[in-house]
């Protein structure tokens, strides 16, 4: 039998731990909320499946997007399976609105999480271009209301590129909240920094995140 305190409410600013993996303790954070997981190429995309796998638990109502590169790691019918929602693949595709696809699904977003968020996925964030479904949908959220969570992921030499250092610290000032990376073993077989947080991480960091927007919207 559980204790009262097994299913208290999380903390959203505390440190991330074996908790973030309990849908259970998650729901008071994540039930009702809209959220879009936005997914891009890269081998991290698997922990992306944990992730929605987590938050559908949890309660939340997930749209999944993923660029033509993410689909070839992981397939959008795994996440369709998982979020129990249509993915969407295409900039061109109006599934669930007769509105621009990418406009109703922001308009209604309590928070946007792009992982795995690959080099040029940020390249484009940076640069204001918005050439797939993705970036697409990043580009049509208010980030003043709206949270818009960015999980880098990448191999060390492509993290350390004065390129991409200009355009995280770009990122930030433009309003999005970079998870990451972590440093560790990379798929490539080097050991280094940009390898993509771990869900528990980024879990609880989009929880603090809807937290504070919560907070703001309150008069």
């Amino acid at each position: 039998m559980s204790s009262a305190s097994d299913n208290a409410p999380l903390e959203p600013s505390s440190p991330s731990g074996p908790e973030w993996a309990d849908p259970a303790r998650l729901r008071p954070v994540f039930q009702s909320r809209r959220l879009i997981v936005g997914i891009t190429g890269g081998i991290a995309a698997y922990k992306t499946a944990t992730m929605v796998s987590r938050l559908a638990q949890a309660g939340a109502s997930i749209t999944v997007c993923m660029t033509e590169s993410a689909a070839r790691f992981v397939t959008p019918l795994t996440f369709q399976a998982l979020s129990g929602s249509p993915v969407y693949t295409s900039q061109w595709e109006h599934i669930e609105s007769n509105d621009p696809q990418h406009i109703a699904l922001a308009s209604r977003a309590d928070a946007m999480l792009i992982a795995p968020c690959s080099m040029d996925c940020m390249a484009r964030l940076a640069n204001g271009q918005a050439p797939d479904v993705v970036t697409l949908i990043a580009s049509a959220i208010n980030r003043a209301s709206t949270p818009v969570l960015l999980a880098p992921s990448m191999n060390e030499v492509m993290w350390s590129q004065p390129a991409t250092v200009r355009n995280a610290a770009q990122l930030v000032q433009d309003g999005f909240t970079l998870v990451g990376p972590a440093s560790g073993w990379q798929a490539c077989r080097a050991v280094g920094p940009g390898r993509m947080s771990e869900p528990e991480e980024i879990l609880a960091a989009l929880a603090t995140a809807l937290t504070l927007a919560r907070g703001a919207r309150r008069p």
